[in-house]
Protein backbone atom coordinates (compact mmCIF):
# COMPACT_ATOMS: atom_id res chain seq x y z
CA UNK A 1 0.00 0.00 0.00
CA UNK A 2 1.30 3.75 -0.50
CA UNK A 3 0.79 6.41 1.75
CA UNK A 4 0.85 10.07 0.93
CA UNK A 5 2.07 12.25 4.19
CA UNK A 6 1.61 15.88 4.07
CA UNK A 7 3.59 17.65 7.31
CA UNK A 8 1.68 21.16 7.85
CA UNK A 9 2.29 22.73 10.99
CA UNK A 10 0.72 25.73 12.56
CA UNK A 11 3.78 27.50 13.76
CA UNK A 12 5.69 28.78 10.35
CA UNK A 13 7.28 32.14 11.49
CA UNK A 14 8.32 34.33 7.74
CA UNK A 15 5.00 33.96 6.51
CA UNK A 16 2.72 33.12 9.67
CA UNK A 17 -0.45 30.72 8.75
CA UNK A 18 1.39 29.83 5.54
CA UNK A 19 0.51 26.69 5.05
CA UNK A 20 -3.94 27.74 5.07
CA UNK A 21 -3.21 31.32 3.77
CA UNK A 22 -4.68 31.86 0.53
CA UNK A 23 -3.12 31.02 -2.97
CA UNK A 24 -4.82 31.84 -5.96
CA UNK A 25 -8.06 31.20 -4.77
CA UNK A 26 -7.74 28.41 -2.40
CA UNK A 27 -5.40 27.44 1.09
CA UNK A 28 -2.14 26.76 -0.21
CA UNK A 29 -2.03 23.21 1.34
CA UNK A 30 -5.33 22.53 -0.51
CA UNK A 31 -2.83 22.72 -3.96
CA UNK A 32 -0.71 19.84 -2.90
CA UNK A 33 -4.11 17.30 -1.45
CA UNK A 34 -5.56 18.22 -4.85
CA UNK A 35 -2.34 17.00 -6.62
CA UNK A 36 -2.04 13.70 -4.22
CA UNK A 37 -5.35 12.64 -4.67
CA UNK A 38 -5.60 13.55 -8.50
CA UNK A 39 -2.13 11.51 -8.88
CA UNK A 40 -4.37 8.03 -8.21
CA UNK A 41 -0.91 6.86 -6.69
CA UNK A 42 -2.17 6.71 -2.74
CA UNK A 43 -4.30 4.25 -0.86
CA UNK A 44 -4.64 7.13 1.82
CA UNK A 45 -3.60 10.57 2.11
CA UNK A 46 -2.75 12.13 5.52
CA UNK A 47 -1.87 15.60 6.42
CA UNK A 48 -0.05 15.86 9.73
CA UNK A 49 -0.48 18.78 12.08
CA UNK A 50 -0.67 20.06 15.24
CA UNK A 51 -3.31 22.80 14.56
CA UNK A 52 -7.02 22.45 14.66
CA UNK A 53 -7.56 24.73 11.67
CA UNK A 54 -5.38 22.86 9.28
CA UNK A 55 -7.13 20.35 10.01
CA UNK A 56 -10.45 20.83 9.68
CA UNK A 57 -9.55 22.79 6.37
CA UNK A 58 -7.43 19.67 5.54
CA UNK A 59 -10.45 17.64 5.61
CA UNK A 60 -12.50 19.64 3.36
CA UNK A 61 -10.44 19.45 0.76
CA UNK A 62 -10.38 15.69 0.80
CA UNK A 63 -6.96 14.72 3.29
CA UNK A 64 -7.45 12.71 6.55
CA UNK A 65 -6.15 13.77 9.53
CA UNK A 66 -6.38 10.80 11.58
CA UNK A 67 -4.16 11.98 14.25
CA UNK A 68 -2.83 15.57 15.76
CA UNK A 69 1.06 15.47 15.31
CA UNK A 70 2.51 15.54 19.47
CA UNK A 71 4.14 18.86 20.56
CA UNK A 72 7.57 17.81 20.71
CA UNK A 73 7.60 17.27 16.88
CA UNK A 74 6.11 20.45 15.86
CA UNK A 75 8.50 22.54 16.89
CA UNK A 76 11.32 25.00 14.95
CA UNK A 77 13.73 22.75 14.91
CA UNK A 78 12.00 19.19 14.10
CA UNK A 79 13.02 17.48 10.03
CA UNK A 80 10.88 16.08 7.69
CA UNK A 81 12.19 12.43 8.47
CA UNK A 82 10.73 11.93 12.48
CA UNK A 83 7.26 13.40 11.29
CA UNK A 84 7.05 10.96 8.93
CA UNK A 85 8.34 8.23 10.99
CA UNK A 86 5.94 9.26 13.47
CA UNK A 87 2.72 8.75 11.08
CA UNK A 88 3.78 5.55 9.28
CA UNK A 89 4.36 4.16 13.14
CA UNK A 90 0.42 5.75 13.83
CA UNK A 91 -0.53 4.38 10.38
CA UNK A 92 1.29 0.41 11.68
CA UNK A 93 -0.32 0.61 14.29
CA UNK A 94 -3.81 0.95 13.33
CA UNK A 95 -4.00 -1.18 10.75
CA UNK A 96 -2.56 0.28 7.68
CA UNK A 97 0.55 -0.87 6.50
CA UNK A 98 2.29 1.23 3.77
CA UNK A 99 5.48 -0.27 2.04
CA UNK A 100 5.71 3.12 -0.15
CA UNK A 101 5.04 6.58 1.28
CA UNK A 102 5.39 9.83 0.33
CA UNK A 103 6.58 13.24 2.01
CA UNK A 104 4.53 15.92 -0.20
CA UNK A 105 5.26 19.42 1.06
CA UNK A 106 2.31 21.68 1.90
CA UNK A 107 3.81 24.54 0.47
CA UNK A 108 3.97 23.03 -3.30
CA UNK A 109 1.50 24.60 -5.44
CA UNK A 110 3.14 23.84 -8.63
CA UNK A 111 3.69 19.59 -7.77
CA UNK A 112 1.47 18.02 -10.35
CA UNK A 113 -0.02 14.69 -10.29
CA UNK A 114 2.20 13.54 -13.09
CA UNK A 115 4.88 14.41 -11.05
CA UNK A 116 4.08 12.12 -8.36
CA UNK A 117 2.99 9.47 -10.58
CA UNK A 118 6.67 9.84 -12.32
CA UNK A 119 8.50 10.03 -8.93
CA UNK A 120 6.85 6.77 -7.71
CA UNK A 121 8.43 5.05 -11.22
CA UNK A 122 11.38 6.80 -10.09
CA UNK A 123 11.20 4.57 -7.30
CA UNK A 124 10.15 1.61 -8.48
CA UNK A 125 12.10 1.26 -11.23
CA UNK A 126 15.30 2.38 -9.77
CA UNK A 127 15.79 0.26 -6.55
CA UNK A 128 16.51 3.10 -4.54
CA UNK A 129 16.22 4.05 -1.32
CA UNK A 130 14.33 7.47 -2.22
CA UNK A 131 13.61 9.56 -5.23
CA UNK A 132 12.66 13.05 -4.51
CA UNK A 133 12.03 16.48 -7.01
CA UNK A 134 15.18 17.95 -8.23
CA UNK A 135 16.07 21.09 -10.38
CA UNK A 136 19.35 22.30 -12.17
CA UNK A 137 21.18 25.52 -10.89
CA UNK A 138 20.91 28.50 -12.88
CA UNK A 139 23.77 29.54 -12.72
CA UNK A 140 27.30 27.24 -12.39
CA UNK A 141 27.83 26.37 -8.69
CA UNK A 142 31.42 26.39 -9.67
CA UNK A 143 31.60 29.96 -10.23
CA UNK A 144 29.66 31.05 -6.92
CA UNK A 145 31.71 33.99 -4.97
CA UNK A 146 30.98 34.43 -1.31
CA UNK A 147 31.14 38.50 0.31
CA UNK A 148 33.66 38.71 3.01
CA UNK A 149 33.61 40.89 6.02
CA UNK A 150 35.01 43.81 4.32
CA UNK A 151 32.50 44.09 1.91
CA UNK A 152 35.03 42.36 -0.83
CA UNK A 153 34.18 39.11 -2.86
CA UNK A 154 36.20 35.94 -3.65
CA UNK A 155 35.21 32.75 -5.10
CA UNK A 156 34.35 29.21 -3.68
CA UNK A 157 36.43 27.97 -6.26
CA UNK A 158 38.60 30.59 -7.50
CA UNK A 159 40.27 27.73 -9.65
CA UNK A 160 37.07 27.94 -12.10
CA UNK A 161 37.53 31.87 -13.01
CA UNK A 162 38.50 31.09 -16.35
CA UNK A 163 36.74 27.87 -17.05
CA UNK A 164 33.97 28.46 -19.83
CA UNK A 165 30.63 27.57 -18.26
CA UNK A 166 29.19 25.08 -20.68
CA UNK A 167 32.33 23.18 -19.55
CA UNK A 168 31.45 23.09 -15.72
CA UNK A 169 29.94 20.01 -14.58
CA UNK A 170 26.16 21.01 -14.00
CA UNK A 171 24.84 21.51 -10.99
CA UNK A 172 21.10 20.61 -9.03
CA UNK A 173 19.11 21.22 -6.00
CA UNK A 174 16.35 19.70 -3.82
CA UNK A 175 13.11 21.52 -5.32
CA UNK A 176 11.29 21.09 -1.86
CA UNK A 177 8.26 19.35 -3.61
CA UNK A 178 8.40 15.78 -3.13
CA UNK A 179 10.06 12.63 -1.32
CA UNK A 180 9.20 9.45 -2.12
CA UNK A 181 10.70 6.64 -0.29
CA UNK A 182 10.62 2.94 1.32
CA UNK A 183 8.54 2.68 4.76
CA UNK A 184 11.36 1.04 5.49
CA UNK A 185 14.29 3.71 4.29
CA UNK A 186 12.15 6.28 6.81
CA UNK A 187 11.49 4.28 9.75
CA UNK A 188 15.54 3.71 9.94
CA UNK A 189 16.30 7.39 9.57
CA UNK A 190 17.80 6.76 6.60
CA UNK A 191 19.48 10.32 4.78
CA UNK A 192 17.63 11.37 1.48
CA UNK A 193 20.86 12.66 0.01
CA UNK A 194 23.19 10.14 -0.40
CA UNK A 195 23.99 7.49 -3.00
CA UNK A 196 20.76 5.56 -1.84
CA UNK A 197 18.27 8.31 -3.36
CA UNK A 198 16.90 9.14 -7.10
CA UNK A 199 16.53 12.08 -8.92
CA UNK A 200 13.08 13.50 -10.12
CA UNK A 201 14.21 16.16 -12.78
CA UNK A 202 11.76 19.13 -12.93
CA UNK A 203 12.12 22.35 -15.01
CA UNK A 204 13.43 25.16 -13.13
CA UNK A 205 10.78 26.97 -14.18
CA UNK A 206 8.16 25.28 -11.83
CA UNK A 207 9.96 25.31 -9.05
CA UNK A 208 9.44 28.12 -6.21
CA UNK A 209 10.76 28.39 -2.64
CA UNK A 210 8.07 30.64 -0.69
CA UNK A 211 9.66 31.74 2.14
CA UNK A 212 9.19 35.48 2.29
CA UNK A 213 6.26 37.47 1.03
CA UNK A 214 8.34 38.45 -2.03
CA UNK A 215 8.68 34.37 -2.57
CA UNK A 216 5.02 34.35 -2.34
CA UNK A 217 4.04 37.48 -4.21
CA UNK A 218 6.57 35.77 -7.87
CA UNK A 219 4.97 32.35 -7.09
CA UNK A 220 1.29 33.86 -7.44
CA UNK A 221 2.44 35.63 -10.89
CA UNK A 222 3.78 32.29 -12.06
CA UNK A 223 0.96 30.59 -11.38
CA UNK A 224 -1.39 32.49 -12.45
CA UNK A 225 0.56 32.82 -15.84
CA UNK A 226 0.97 28.41 -15.81
CA UNK A 227 -3.28 28.96 -15.27
CA UNK A 228 -3.55 31.28 -17.67
CA UNK A 229 -1.67 29.33 -20.41
CA UNK A 230 -3.22 25.97 -19.65
CA UNK A 231 -6.82 27.34 -19.83
CA UNK A 232 -9.06 26.73 -23.19
CA UNK A 233 -8.94 29.49 -25.34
Amino acid sequence: MRLAVIPARGGSKRIPRKNIKTFCGKPMIAWSIHAALQSGCFDKVIVSTDDEEIAQIAREYGASVPFMRPANLSDDYTGTIPVIQQAIEWCQENGFDAQQVCCLYATAPFVSPDDLRRGLGVLEQSGSQYAFSVTSYAFPIQRAIRLTGAGRVEMFNAEHFCTRSQDLEEGYHDAGQFYWGLASAWLSGKIIFSPESSAVLLPRYRVQDIDTPEDWIRAEWLFKAFQAESSPQ
